[in-house]
Formats: structure tokens, sequence, C-alpha cells
């Protein structure tokens, strides 16, 4: 049987995404749980990142349906949340922008603004 092509992202989904993937440590965590799934603590050290900037780029990733967090039971009793990477495949093509752009419904939310007025004033 012929495997199903992914349906279409909305506009919202793609730009959810695309923000989510507008930054090198972002990339570098998806890169890290490719090879293999990873705990906070062990990810944090293997990127060479704190925990609590770590924690905020997951959570953008994981918002974007890119990674996903599991909480597990360590021998020690620990509660540890694991992070793998979520199966996701876009295609980029100006007809998928196209029909995508057609369904955005959300707003610009104002901390996106203020990041993108800030990277274009250091431009």
């Amino acid at each position: 049987m012929p495997e199903v092509p992914p349906p279409a992202p909305t506009g919202d989904e793609l730009l959810k995404v695309l923000s989510a993937l507008d930054n090198p440590h972002r990339m570098r965590i998806i890169a890290a749980l490719t090879e293999n799934r990873n705990y906070v603590s062990a990810l944090a050290r293997e990127i060479g990142m704190g925990r609590p900037l770590l924690h905020m780029h997951l959570q953008r990733l994981e918002a974007a349906g890119l990674v996903v967090g599991t909480l597990e039971l360590a021998e020690d009793g620990k509660t540890m949340k694991y992070f793998e990477v979520a199966p996701f495949f876009y295609e980029l093509t100006p007809h998928t922008i196209t029909r995508a752009a057609a369904t955005i419904t959300e707003k610009a939310d104002p901390a996106e603004k203020a990041d993108r007025t800030a990277k274009e004033e250091a431009n």
C-alpha cells in the first residue's frame, strides 16, 4: 500500500514551525535529538547550554510539534523528562506557502514582533 502524504500545513501551523526553527540553538537541539532521545540535564551538557534556556527552547519546539517530551521515573525515584524528535515532514514550495497563507488566522505574537524588530535593528 503506498504511503499517504501528510496533509498540507495550515498557515498558522507553518508559521509556528518556521518560527521554532528560526534559532540556531533549536536547530542544534533537533540535531542532537535526532541521534537519540535524551533527558534535559544530559542534553544540556551535550549541547553546552544551561537548563533554563534549554527548557525555553524545548517548550517552543514542543509547541510546534517538532519534539515530544515524556516523563519517566528513574531507578532512584526521580522523575526525568525525556525528549525526542517527533516525526515531521514539511515541503516548502511557492504553492505550499500560497495555500498556507490563505489560512492564516493568528495575529502576530507581540514577543515575536519584538524579536523581529531587534533582529532588523541589529542588521
